[in-house]
């Protein structure tokens, strides 16, 4: 879970602005892939990208991801632990480590 500090400073932020109108789970998806190119334009041309510029984008996607499990009454950690639970059983780590290949492509 977000720490409380955080998730309350996101929750004034937005009241004090009164976005929450704006704030669907389709209008915070979509805010979650914009920003997300933006961290990947920092990309662009080469890896040599600017560490606080990365830093920023990167804010901006977890925000808004806190704000859309918010929205949704999921808990990010919660989510994240069970989901790596599934990818966990399909990614044996004897069978998956140093290898890229997606789990059905994994040698027997």
């Amino acid at each position: 879970m977000a720490s409380p500090e955080v998730q309350e400073a996101l929750r004034s932020f937005v009241a004090e602005r009164d976005w929450a109108q704006f704030h669907t789970p389709e209008n915070l998806a979509k805010s979650v892939v914009i920003e997300s190119a933006e961290l990947l334009e920092c990309f662009q041309w080469n890896s040599d990208a600017d560490a606080a510029k990365i830093a920023g984008e990167l804010a901006d996607v977890v925000t808004y991801c806190h704000l859309l499990a918010d929205k949704l009454g999921l808990d990010p950690d919660e989510i994240v632990l069970d989901k790596l639970e599934v990818t966990r059983a399909k990614y044996p780590a004897d069978k998956a480590r140093g290898r890229s290949e997606k789990y059905d492509q994994l040698p027997d």
